[in-house]
């Protein structure tokens, strides 16, 4: 017999493989815009689905929003009779918000998702584009809030374009007034009588905040901040095609930046009889990156204040004795690498703040201290295990007692399903009071007796309960989610996975996403979703597959991207937060980590258990810092990541604002900075790169995109960039029937994948 030519029978092999693994059709453009629409044609298939509650200030009754027919209502439940009854007529407030708006508003589809009642149920208020409302319920009349006060660039810098807030501030006892006349502090009888200047050393560029004027208890003292302005950097942009006219717009915000000089805060005191003035020594607050407003404790005898440094490695309370302007540190709280500013807990405790619950991170996890206050020592540990306090509910001084949230408690369990416990001061009597195997948010009544558990898993409809806050015995199921509807449509949960991280011994966990037609014996590209920043965990762990927040995508987008043939995951590696310390600091001055060697290892693991993962392609997208961690994972990682979408990336963390970055990369602006640039980096560019911004994103300075885009010029790198004229922050996570910058994404990594 004679035998094939050598090339020819190597072909034949081949051959013979690739036909033995069924290959993926391509989808067509009908069959992207379908998968395009999935989330606004399944959002409304669930019944009873319930958000967190929120409880009327004397306890009487609680309400939530739930999903229905049609979208979503508010419920009110009277906490005695469980009754429940509408919260509000939906249609009178969308016909109101319609008008106050001037974009129709349909009665099941409000545009907020929370509302507490004010002034006896009268009326309500809530959150509606970065803004306050009110809505009374008695004529349904609706309007937005202003903005108290002077605005600030993140929180650091004043908007000096603004004028402050210089109302009189009336004494405790109503007889005089305290306000700012020429920058300095004068205080009069009320009405304007008989003015007293209580300093001179005022000057426009270092002038006394009325904004901050603070009496004592007894009208004795004021306490006021000199302010000496920081560097109002203002970041502009160019709106290309505004609405209702033909030529662009010049676009101009308070933008801080990392290193930016901040306002400088100086706390000064005045005995108002007798006019003298101390200025706070400074010692215990050097370098400020912020001071929050004085508070005065009741007794009136001194007042505090909490502390910031710049860098963020140490945080304070530092209070000020009244009669004598000496301060002195309530309580300290030092770190090597950080501390999370956000996450801080204090509450000083009696007339006199002799005594404070802390949050510290101290021994590595996040737990509560009791302190001294006079001394800054630890009196005892409230808390202690290698688990972590994730939200304190309610301080009751009266029983010493402490309602909080934790998670990693419970051993066999997702270390981040957050259970809540009531514990006494001196740590003993420490009650479970949510045992179901789930994520728990729940909502205490403002007298401490009853709690509303909200629990869920992916795999777990909502369920909402109302519990004894004792002990957690449950009084009544609220409502129990019914997701029968959206089963029938094709939803499945998404698989939860674990694997070892780069250290060999710590679980990564993650979620996993497969077409709804997945073929075991066919070969599919892998996507990750990711969003990596140290402040907070990613991974879904509720049920509502929708997404409450923004930050990461949600699984329903990634079933939309799953079903056009990939393998869709998401992942929590280190350098997130809600695990122990060490695991969030390894973004310390790292933010180009990403977690990226312990994502490598968590596929590489799924893959050895599932040969339809075809790890030889592996794409990425995220936005902010997801964005930034897209493009990481090309430059850094190429060899593993094939392509990626980023959007509305801060590429450069010297271009972000001033507030998260200096959080985790410190001051000042060091190497570390320019370690986990893309732009300095856009030379490594390996794979295929799909750039998104918006235009107007006024959260990132787009300028950082187009900083990288340039550098890839200059690099000679191919890549695709799609600007969005007017477009915010938010573009290529908004949602609707058909989304052109999702269509763009998806048809991306169907070309540049299959």
């Amino acid at each position: 017999m004679s035998r094939l030519p050598r090339r020819l029978s190597l072909f034949g092999v081949v051959a013979g493989l690739l036909l033995c693994t069924p290959a993926l059709a391509t989808p067509t453009r009908e069959e992207i815009d379908r998968s395009v629409a999935l989330r606004e044609d399944w959002q409304y298939l669930t019944r009873e689905i319930a958000w967190p509650a929120h409880w009327t200030p004397d306890s009487s009754a609680f309400t939530y929003r739930k999903t229905v027919a049609g979208g979503f209502a508010f419920e009110t439940v009277d906490a005695a009779t469980l009754t429940k009854s509408p919260a509000f007529d939906h249609q009178r407030l969308a016909d109101e918000l319609t008008r106050a708006l001037g974009r129709p508003v349909q009665p099941l589809r409000l545009p907020f998702a929370e509302f507490d009642y004010t002034e006896n149920r009268q009326t309500i208020a809530f959150g509606l584009d970065e803004r306050g409302w009110r809505c009374t319920l008695v004529d349904y009349r609706c309007e937005a809030q202003a903005e108290p006060g002077r605005p600030r660039g993140f929180g650091v810098v004043r908007d000096l374009s603004v004028p402050a807030d210089n109302h009189p501030r009336l004494s405790p006892d109503g007889s005089r007034e305290a306000l700012i006349e020429g920058d300095n502090l004068v205080v009069r009888r009320k009405g304007g009588a008989d003015p007293v200047r209580l300093s001179m050393d005022g000057s426009a560029g270092d002038f006394y905040d009325p904004e901050t004027i603070a009496w004592s208890p007894d009208g004795r003292y004021l306490m006021i901040y000199r302010v000496r302005p920081g560097y109002a950097r203002h970041v502009l942009r160019v709106e290309a095609a505004p609405d209702g006219q033909l030529q662009p717009a010049l676009r101009s915000q308070l933008y801080p930046k990392p290193g930016d000089a901040v306002d400088i805060e100086q706390p000064v005191l005045f005995d108002v009889a007798t006019g003298r003035q101390t200025i706070i020594d400074p010692a215990l607050f050097p370098n400020a990156y912020e001071l929050s407003a004085p508070r005065w404790r009741p007794d009136g005898r001194s007042v505090a204040f909490d502390y910031v440094r710049r860098g963020f490695g140490q945080a304070r309370i530092v209070a000020v004795d009244a009669a004598t302007g000496k301060a002195h540190a309530a309580v300290t709280e030092d770190a090597r690498t950080i501390v999370y500013a956000d996450r801080r807990f204090a509450r000083e405790l009696g007339s006199s703040g002799n005594e404070i619950v802390w949050a510290s991170e101290r021994d590595g996890w996040n737990h509560l201290y009791l302190i001294d206050g006079r001394s800054g020592r630890v009196k005892n540990r409230i808390t202690t295990g290698d688990w972590v306090v994730r939200e304190v509910l309610k301080v009751d001084e009266d029983q010493r007692r402490i309602w909080f949230a934790a998670s990693g408690m419970t051993a066999g369990e997702d270390p981040y399903f957050r259970h809540y416990y009531r514990v006494d001061f001196d740590g003993r009597n420490l009650v479970a009071l949510t045992p179901e195997k789930a994520d728990h948010a729940a909502s205490l009544s403002p007298d401490g007796r009853l709690l509303v558990d909200t629990y869920s898993r992916v795999d777990l409809p909502t369920v909402s309960v109302l519990r004894r806050a004792a002990d957690g015995t449950a009084i009544a199921t609220v409502t129990k989610g019914d997701v029968t509807r959206l089963a029938a449509a094709g939803f499945r949960p998404p698989e939860v996975f674990t694997a070892k991280g780069r250290d060999g011994r710590t679980d990564i966990w993650g979620l996993v996403v497969r077409p709804r037609d997945y073929d075991p014996a066919k070969k599919y590209p892998v996507i990750e979703n990711i969003y990596a920043g140290p402040h907070d965990s990613f991974v879904p762990k509720q049920f509502w597959p929708f997404g409450y927040h923004s930050g990461g995508d949600k699984v329903i987008g990634m079933q939309a991207l799953a079903d056009l043939g990939f393998i869709v995951v998401q992942i929590d590696g280190m350098g997130t937060a809600n695990r122990s310390k060490a695991f969030q600091d390894v973004a310390w001055k790292n933010l180009q980590d990403s977690g990226f060697p312990d994502r490598i290892a968590w596929h590489k693991a799924m893959a050895a258990r599932d040969p339809a993962y075809d790890i030889s392609r592996v794409g990425i997208y995220g936005a902010s810092a997801g964005g930034q961690s897209t493009l990481n994972a090309l430059l850094f990682h190429g060899d593993f990541y094939k392509a990626g979408v980023a959007m509305a990336g801060c590429y450069d963390n010297r271009m972000d604002k001033i507030s998260w970055n200096e959080q985790w990369l410190g001051w000042p602006v060091d190497a570390s900075y320019a370690a986990a640039s893309g732009v300095d980096h856009a030379g490594l560019l390996n794979g295929k790169l799909f750039l998104i911004v918006g235009e107007q994103d006024s959260n990132v300075d787009p300028a950082s995109t187009m900083q990288v885009v340039d550098a890839l010029i200059k690099a000679d790198k191919d890549f695709d960039l799609l600007v969005v004229p007017g477009g915010e922050h938010s573009v290529g996570r908004s949602s609707g029937p058909i989304d052109y910058v999702t269509r763009r994404q998806f048809d991306f990594f169907v070309r540049v994948l299959q």
